[in-house]
């Protein structure tokens, strides 16, 4: 017994860290997007004419994202199904989109849902937290209360850009806290 002690004792007493194979990142969809859209900054900026879906659909119960407005133009933010036209600016404008513009107007099915006053701005901050029941939009933190509760089918994070607009996306070191119980949008093996 001492001798299995002395030869293996130390060998097993002591922790080691075994690498876990790193997680899949949520990010830009270089190939979920518009012909004339830039994904760039290893997929966490939009640039150039189109819309592009993030990699992942929002499957679990509760998610947040934020997007920061870098240079203005014309650009949306929102969720999407995977059957939304990429090549169309604005977004909101069939079945398959729910967006924020950057004129202020909350859109769906060509349907102007709310208007937010005043419009966010370069620099601004905006968030989306999505529970499968209300999507709900923030402006620099704070609730722009223009809840959206016709959202239906498996969805993704939506951006789209024209007219010079730059998008930064953040899905995951937040600026601002999600609210309680939301997190990160997660890949499905994640979830379980």
């Amino acid at each position: 017994m001492s001798w299995c002690t002395w030869c293996f004792g130390s060998r097993y007493r002591e922790r080691r860290h075994i690498p876990l194979k790193d997680l899949p990142q949520v990010l830009l969809d270089s190939n979920k997007l518009g012909s004339d859209c830039v994904v760039v900054k290893n997929g966490k900026r939009v640039c150039g004419t189109g819309a592009v879906l993030a990699n992942a659909p929002i499957l679990q119960n509760k998610a947040y994202f934020e997007m920061k407005v870098q240079c203005g133009g014309i650009w949306g933010v929102g969720l999407a199904t995977d059957k939304c036209e990429m090549n169309t600016v604005p977004q909101g404008q069939d079945t398959h989109t729910w967006v924020l513009r950057s004129d202020g107007t909350v859109c769906h099915n060509n349907e102007v849902l709310h208007r937010v006053d005043p419009a966010p701005t370069d620099g601004d901050i905006v968030s989306c937290s999505y529970d499968h029941v209300e999507f709900n939009i923030f402006l620099n933190g704070k609730s722009l209360q223009c809840p959206i509760t016709t959202v239906r089918g498996k969805v993704y994070p939506l951006f789209y850009v024209d007219d010079g607009a730059i998008l930064d996306v953040n899905f995951i070191d937040f600026v601002y806290p999600a609210p309680e119980g939301f997190e990160r949008i997660m890949f499905e093996q994640n979830i379980l």
